[in-house]
């Protein structure tokens, strides 16, 4: 078993915080160190309220399956042979109410396009490499959201 660490902090800079008037700004400190701005995300809570220039929870969502997604591409490309060159993902994380009426990340879209050097897949190549990277993805088999790779 490996665990991973994050440690959050924040601290009250308001107005008033039991009327909701408070900062949602915030650290992400990661275990190895690195330190991310955070915040919510401005479509679920206003300026001066939010950072629209920091992570919010539902991008990071996004984002995590995202990276996932790639790193196991990346090794499932080099097990088949294929040679990546660049990739890019333009995901996309919808945020939206379940029929209990709950806020809920119900669907990401991975958008993946990948350059080869030398030999590239075929289309068919291709999808398989990203079927099987969506296979492995540790978060992808975490999550209930619907998860779709649209490779490009």
């Amino acid at each position: 078993m490996s665990t991973y660490h994050a440690t959050i902090d924040w601290a009250f800079a308001g107005e008033d915080f039991l009327r909701h008037r408070y900062s949602r700004e915030h650290t992400v400190t990661l275990g190895g160190g690195t330190v991310i701005p955070g915040s919510a995300s401005p479509h679920i809570v206003r300026a001066p309220w939010s950072r629209a220039d920091a992570m919010d929870p539902e991008a990071a969502f996004t984002a995590a399956l995202s990276q996932c997604h790639m790193l196991w591409f990346l090794d499932v490309a080099a097990r088949a042979g294929f040679s990546v060159a660049t990739y890019r993902d333009e995901a996309e994380g919808a945020l939206d109410k379940r029929a209990d009426g709950k806020l809920v990340m119900t669907r990401v879209v991975l958008r993946p396009a990948a350059t080869f050097e030398g030999k590239a897949p075929t289309a068919e190549e291709l999808a398989h490499l990203h079927h099987r990277a969506h296979e492995e993805c540790f978060l992808a088999n975490s999550v209930t959201s619907e998860v779709v790779v649209e490779p490009r």
